[in-house]
């Protein structure tokens, strides 16, 4: 079993950090997958924290949406960010003792990725979760 088929069936909650309210949006899309596929995402966006998206509540940081689980933990971080930007979420995603780093297609950031596997997190990069997660349905 190849590492990305063994984190989607390990994990059970999910945070999207760059989650869109925009249907047309890959966030929206890939977040209704998940919710749809048994797992329990949370929205990380600042301009609708509070607002519920896909009948979730949204939340400023990562660190908000941990709280809200504790004391389960958040298993992924699903990045749908600029690689330019996902340093501080690796900070923030090892703050709260996430399992994993998911960085989206195109998304590529080795320093975040170094640090995030440094501090004991497991890192995907340049992988989209909806996709990875059809593979596994097929493969079944």
């Amino acid at each position: 079993m190849s590492n990305i088929a063994r984190i989607l069936q390990d994990s059970r909650i999910i945070a999207i950090v760059g989650m869109s309210d925009k249907p047309e949006r890959a966030s929206h899309e890939v977040a209704a997958y998940l919710i749809e596929h048994g797992y329990r995402v949370l929205p990380v966006n600042p301009a609708l924290a509070g607002q519920e998206v896909l009948g979730q509540r949204a939340y400023a940081s990562l660190g908000e949406a941990a709280a809200s689980v504790a004391p389960a933990r958040i298993d992924i971080v699903d990045c749908f960010r600029k690689s330019a930007d996902i340093v501080p979420i690796a900070e923030e995603a090892i703050a709260i003792k996430a399992g994993c780093l998911w960085l989206q297609l195109d998304v590529i950031n080795a320093e975040a990725a170094a640090l995030a596997r440094a501090a004991g997190l497991e890192v995907v990069m340049d992988h989209c979760t909806k996709i990875e997660h059809r593979k596994l349905a097929v493969a079944a």
